[in-house]
């Protein structure tokens, strides 16, 4: 079976009424959007709760709450993942969503309009294309870490704010170890099964490069 939206009421039980109804109507709005614009796959739909909103609420589960007017990147973030859902989670935290493929974005733009996000801008644009500074950076699996770097190092801003240094909030995969080594940054790899029972989260990780 198939975990609802109850999953994320589960973990997160603060929620306010607001918030309740933004998770539930993901379950309306990405089926709709995916059927006219592809951006999870088919597949996973049936697992959109699982595989999707609560993976992205991972990095929240090991932050726990960001400063109010923090800046957050969210890189190739494809139909709005980890964006949109830490955008419901956090509404006093600014968001910019950005995608080098801009069907992709108008599903991120119709999506947060339809939850009535006013935290969330989506521009169709590449990382290192982008003027700003943000206080971290997310993103989930875009590619490998040594290139990922380049595209964001020069995008974090100097000045902290929250209980942990600016930087770099990377949700992946498998085994990191050689990447890490590869990219040769200073890091934390969090396993996400310290925060969530599930099979799906046996490999699954936060890795945390402070800049």
């Amino acid at each position: 079976m198939n975990p609802s939206v109850d999953i994320i009421f589960t973990y997160f039980p603060q929620l306010s009424e607001t918030q309740k109804k933004q998770f539930a109507q993901l379950a309306e709005l990405y089926p709709f959007w995916n059927d006219q614009i592809n951006v999870i796959s088919r597949k996973d739909m049936d697992s959109l709760y699982l595989k999707h909103v609560l993976h992205s609420l991972g990095i929240a589960a090991y932050v726990r709450q960001f400063a109010a007017g923090t800046r957050i990147l969210d890189v190739g973030t494809g139909g709005g993942f980890p964006g949109i859902p830490l955008a419901i989670l956090f509404p006093e935290v600014q968001f910019h969503l950005v995608d080098s493929i801009g069907k992709k974005i108008k599903v991120v733009r119709e999506v947060a309009e339809a939850l009535g996000l006013t935290n969330v801008e989506a521009d169709h644009i590449r990382a290192e294309q982008l003027d700003h500074k943000y206080d971290f950076v997310v993103s989930r699996a875009v590619t490998r870490l040594k290139d990922f770097l380049p595209w964001v190092r020069n995008k974090i801003q100097a000045q902290d704010k929250n209980g942990i240094p600016n930087g770099i909030l990377y949700l992946k995969g498998g085994d990191l170890r050689e990447e890490i080594k590869e990219a040769k940054v200073t890091s934390d790899l969090i396993p996400l099964t310290d925060y969530f029972k599930e099979d799906f989260f046996d490999t699954k990780y936060v890795l945390y490069i402070p800049m």
